[in-house]
């Protein structure tokens, strides 16, 4: 009796059973085959949703548990499918192709998902801060010089590019300590710091805001390897930053930014992001900054897959 009344624990409290099975679920062997727990990357998607509802950006909150989650479903299923014997689908074009066989696999839920996301968020922020937005003007350039009705639907469709493409590139980069937390903290301060001269580029400034204080908040531990993004939080602060920057930027650079992570998620397909940055002297020393030592060789390169 006294085992059972140990596991079940005071009335109103989690089942110690099942206070490790989560624990369980969410530990993983990081690259340098340390354990590590994406509890961080749950605590910095469900940090910034509270923190967005909590300052009345409902919208945005929702669009970022929804990123988070479905990159939760993709960190918890991986390991579920390994464990069976099946070797997950990597890559957008993997999950691409997996899609037209007919097979739905979490990297495409997200691929899918993840811009519907984005872009239900993106035409709500323009719908609420529709009256602060400078008029069209025949002076306008980029998604911004169309006719009133086109150019918001474009500049929506837009803004979900860079929402979602910044969502991607954050797991893509969120294979070694630090190193997407580095990006999209150093992205956030950027977007930040310049005066919001409108309701939509003092959304955004708030945006980055948040998003600065909780990639700075994660980044400690993430350095130490106690923790990790998983795709639930690179996902989530990746969308969050991608918004943010969406908000605070003009047509033009919008565009831009588009285009950039565009060719990134390309590139990414064909070439490692580790080894392009282990071959370039500065970008080496400052993937490393922070970091602990090397432990001995013998562990794979796990994290964030990238799907």
């Amino acid at each position: 009796m006294t085992g059972s009344r140990a596991d079940a624990g005071e009335p109103g409290e989690i089942p110690t059973g099942a206070t490790r099975a989560v624990s369980g679920a969410l530990r993983r062997t990081n690259h340098a085959g340390r354990s590590v727990t994406l509890a961080e990357g749950v605590a910095v998607a469900g940090g910034a949703a509270i923190v967005l509802a909590a300052r009345g950006l409902r919208a945005d909150a929702l669009a970022v548990a929804a990123v988070g989650g479905l990159g939760l479903a993709d960190d918890v299923l991986e390991p579920w499918l390994r464990s069976r014997g099946i070797t997950p689908t990597k890559g957008l074009r993997g999950h691409l192709g997996a899609l037209r066989r007919g097979r739905l696999t979490t990297g495409a839920a997200k691929a899918l998902g993840i811009p519907v996301v984005c872009l239900l968020d993106a035409a709500a922020a323009r719908a609420r801060t529709s009256s602060g937005v400078v008029p069209h003007t025949a002076t306008s350039t980029g998604a911004d010089a169309l006719p009133p009705g086109a150019g918001d639907v474009a500049a929506a469709l837009v803004d979900t590019g860079v929402a979602a493409g910044a969502a991607n590139l954050a797991n893509l980069l969120d294979l070694r300590p630090g190193r997407a937390l580095k990006a999209t903290t150093a992205c956030a301060l950027v977007l930040a710091v310049p005066p919001a001269r409108s309701p939509r580029a003092q959304e955004g400034r708030t945006l980055a805001v948040i998003a600065a204080l909780a990639g700075l908040a994660a980044l400690p531990g993430d350095l130490a390897e106690r923790g990790m993004l998983g795709d639930t939080g690179a996902n989530a602060l990746g969308a969050l930053v991608g918004a943010a920057a969406a908000r605070r930027l003009p047509a033009g650079p919008r565009l831009l930014v588009l285009g950039g992570l565009g060719a990134l998620t390309l590139a990414s397909e064909r070439v490692s992001f580790s080894a392009v940055i282990d071959a370039t002297p500065a970008l080496r020393r400052l993937d490393r900054w922070g970091r602990r030592a090397a432990a001995p060789a013998g562990a794979g390169d796990e994290g964030s897959t990238g799907s």
